[in-house]
């Protein structure tokens, strides 16, 4: 990307959170520069927990930069998926403390857009240094944010499943209802009638219902 672009400073993205049922959807936008990776560094889906906590302590100090950006249940259910996306990658990006020529995007969809010059790379998080860091610090990162929503609700087992879709998930979301920490617009409440009257619905300018992207209902 340097050779064809012109670019001096990369940023690699990766987020986390895009399937959960509750929480933020987390971008980590990370410039590594050439420099040797730590040993181990891929996606952050393919290390242990023990790993990734480790890696993600060592990957702080060692990238150049770093910076995070989240949207929120809420602004997930008002924009959906792709804006909310676009929104945590912005707030990624323009915390970091020297703006990048180019980003490297894991994935195939360019939900980032202009102004900004865009290469995605699919599973890149497995290829690229700075998506690898970024995958890894936004894993780590997205996890503690949500064991700590969940100390006042313990009985959705945020701390071991992250707001995604679990037995222990699915069985207190139907005899508590959601918390304040759900996705409201998302399918799975769609199999909860006592609930059902929650659901947010977003409509675009006419009228339609358009599809919300990543989401999964409650047969999961």
């Amino acid at each position: 990307m340097r050779a064809t672009t012109g670019a001096k400073v990369i940023a690699g993205l990766d987020e986390v959170g895009r399937g959960a049922w509750a929480g933020p959807v987390t971008v980590c936008a990370a410039i590594t520069g050439l420099r040797r990776p730590p040993e181990g560094l891929t996606d952050s889906k393919l290390l242990t927990v023990k790993r990734r906590t480790e890696l993600a302590e060592i990957l702080r100090s060692w990238v150049t930069a770093y910076a995070l950006g989240h949207a929120s249940p809420e602004e997930i259910d008002d924009l959906g998926m792709t804006a909310a996306l676009r929104l945590a990658a912005v707030r990624a990006l323009d915390t970091l403390p020297v703006h990048p020529d180019a980003v490297i995007l894991d994935g195939k969809h360019d939900y980032l857009g202009a102004p900004w010059k865009v290469r995605t790379v699919i599973k890149g998080d497995r290829s690229c240094v700075a998506v690898a860091a970024a995958s890894v610090i936004a894993k780590v990162q997205r996890d503690k944010m949500m064991a700590e929503l969940g100390v006042d609700h313990a009985d959705f087992g945020f701390a071991d499943n992250a707001g995604y879709p679990s037995p222990v998930h699915k069985a207190a979301l139907a005899e508590r209802g959601p918390t304040p920490y759900h996705r409201l617009s998302w399918a799975y409440l769609d199999a909860l009638p006592q609930w059902r009257h929650l659901k947010k619905v977003r409509s675009s300018a006419d009228g339609s219902v358009p599809e919300i992207e990543g989401q999964l209902g409650f047969d999961f």
